[in-house]
């Protein structure tokens, strides 16, 4: 079995192996081909045996490189009142960033 790490990032969680290619919410000071750290680290395992942090595993450490930035696909809210004359739509696009997990350091 591979070794994996379970993130968090943007207020999410995230399964990830090494060579994995993942969408999590934007980076604030990622750019194009630098190398970002993880240690937000909720699990960790090296094939054989499962570490669980308490919140998080100390010393625990996952690099990624950042392949792009972009924006998703448009959500759209659309609200109607029948026979009231009221609609509103509004649409959002979140930014978001493509990441390739590097490595996984217990």
């Amino acid at each position: 079995m591979e070794a994996y790490a379970v993130i968090e990032t943007g207020g999410k969680q995230y399964r990830v192996e090494k060579d994995t290619v993942l969408s999590v919410e934007l980076l604030d000071t990622a750019e194009s081909g630098k190398t970002v750290e993880f240690d937000q680290i909720l699990a960790v395992s090296n094939g054989s045996e499962l570490t669980i942090g308490a919140p998080v595993v100390a010393g625990a450490k996952v690099t990624a490189t950042v392949v792009e930035n972009y924006r998703g696909d448009k959500v759209v809210s659309f609200k109607k009142k029948r026979r009231q004359g009221y609609r509103r739509k509004i649409g959002h696009r979140q930014g978001l960033t493509k990441i390739k997990i590097e490595s996984i350091l217990a």
